[in-house]
Formats: C-alpha cells, sequence, structure tokens
C-alpha cells in the first residue's frame, strides 16, 4: 500500500515536470487560443475532481446524520474558499497575462510572482490529494485505491498544460531554458510536500474527513472560479475554452467513476 501511495503522491508531479519540459521543444510562447484551450481543459478536470473526487465522498461519509448530512460539506467547502481567499490577499502574485499584481505590495521580481500565482494554486491539489490518501490508508468509507489513482492521473492530466503555461513564458520573457524549466517544475513540487503533511496529520483528519474533503473542493474551485476561468475567457470571444472544459470535465468523470 506505501508503495501505491508513494506512487500517487507522485504521479501529479510527473505531469508538471513533463509539462515544463515543453520549453526544450517548442521556440515560441504558446499562442492565445493555446492558452485558452489548456486552461479550460485543466478547468473541466479541477471541477470535475471537486465533485466525484471530494463532494461525493464527503456526502457518502455523511449518511448517518440523516437530514443533517449536507453540514460537513457545506462547512468545509466554504472553509476552502475563505482559505484561499486568504492566501490569495497575503501573497504577492500576478496571473497570466496581467499586468498588475495582487496581494501585498512587493519588489519582488515579476517571473517570480507568475510563479507565485501557480504555486498558490497548487496548494489546494496537494492537500487534496494528501487527505484523500489518508483516507485511503485509514480505510475511510467511500475513499478507494481507484478512485484515490483517478484524482492523481486527473491533477497529473491538468498539471502538464499548466507546467507548460508557466515555464514558456518565463523563457518567452527572457529566461534562459533550464531556469524556465525548473522554476515551472518547482511550482508541482508543493503537491507531494502538502500531501505527505496532510498524510502525517491522518489520524487526526481521520474523524472530521467530509468536512476537510469538501474543504480541498472548495479550495479547488476557488482557484477554478478566481482565476482559470477569467483566464480562459478573457479577450477576444472564443469557445475553444468552453469546448477543452467539457473535454476536461468528461475525462475526469470517466476515469474516477471507471477506476473507482
Amino acid at each position: 500500500m506505501a508503495g501505491k501511495v508513494a506512487l500517487g503522491l507522485l504521479i501529479p508531479f510527473l505531469g508538471t515536470v513533463l509539462g515544463s519540459g515543453c520549453v526544450y521543444f517548442m521556440k515560441h510562447r504558446l499562442s492565445r487560443n493555446v492558452q485558452r484551450a489548456l486552461t479550460g481543459f485543466a478547468s473541466g478536470v479541477m471541477v470535475a475532481a471537486s465533485i466525484w473526487s471530494l463532494i461525493v465522498p464527503a456526502m457518502e461519509m455523511s449518511r448517518g446524520m440523516g437530514r443533517l448530512a449536507f453540514l460537513p460539506s457545506v462547512i468545509g467547502f466554504l472553509v476552502g474558499i475563505a482559505f484561499l481567499l486568504l492566501l490569495d490577499k497575503v501573497t504577492p502574485h500576478i496571473h497570466m497575462n496581467a499586468v498588475k499584481s495582487e496581494g501585498p505590495k512587493s519588489r519582488v521580481q515579476r517571473a517570480t510572482m507568475m510563479v507565485l500565482a501557480v504555486t498558490l494554486h497548487n496548494i489546494p491539489e496537494g492537500m487534496t490529494l494528501g487527505i484523500v490518501y489518508a483516507g485511503l490508508l485509514a480505510g475511510a468509507p467511500g475513499v478507494t485505491a481507484g478512485r484515490a489513482l483517478a484524482l492523481s492521473l486527473g491533477i497529473a492530466i491538468q498539471n502538464f498544460p499548466e507546467g507548460a503555461i508557466i515555464s514558456m513564458p518565463l523563457h518567452a520573457e527572457g529566461m534562459n531554458r533550464n531556469k524556465s524549466f525548473f522554476y515551472g517544475a518547482l511550482t508541482g513540487a508543493v503537491e507531494p510536500l502538502g500531501a505527505l503533511l496532510m498524510i502525517f496529520f491522518a489520524n487526526f483528519f481521520l474523524p472530521v474527513m467530509p468536512y476537510f474533503l469538501a474543504f480541498a473542493a472548495g479550495a479547488m474551485l476557488y482557484v477554478v472560479v478566481e482565476e482559470l476561468i477569467p483566464e480562459m475567457s478573457e479577450g477576444e470571444h472564443s469557445d475553444i475554452g468552453v469546448i477543452m472544459f467539457a473535454i476536461g470535465f468528461a475525462l475526469m468523470m470517466a476515469l474516477d467513476v471507471a477506476l473507482g
């Protein structure tokens, strides 16, 4: 079981590394439509993962509460949103294609703030992995090895374009390929580290697992609504982002059901 957990935690990081490696094979910045497509796809994967791998299991675990079974999911979800909102306010960062940075005023370079922006929204993904695998190790109802693997694969799939989206613009702005690759891959390192932290406190999480699953869902959906969807939709109108959102959602949903 330990080997399966270790593999499950590393798969998403591998997705980021492979995506960041695109900087060695592609010469130019990604076109706007390609960025829209990749961002839309990532959004679809994250929304589906939030529902099928997090909120649904949280609801299943709370069935014993009868009519109040919704409470853990609602409370956890709202706290997850609030947590990411707080991180967004206290961490200086800048979003893709943006001119003005967000968060506290800082003299940090633009490249560093771009990395911080992606790292910021990788935090809930790492927490999500850790919470799900902690539930798997503890034998929590509704959390299966197949469902955990589906989540790992889904996050890895959406991490691949994410790695490319961060490393290639860094190179286009003058950073050398090796450094661009390093920073792109670095954004994904927070995921296995965050997951290990969650697993370490597994005994604490088990009694309140529904709350933490919903918390992770809220944090992930905050990233989708606050960052990914606006990036997907900005500028000249295009349907490519919506189409890729649907593909990403359907793929993650299929993975969860097929492997769960």
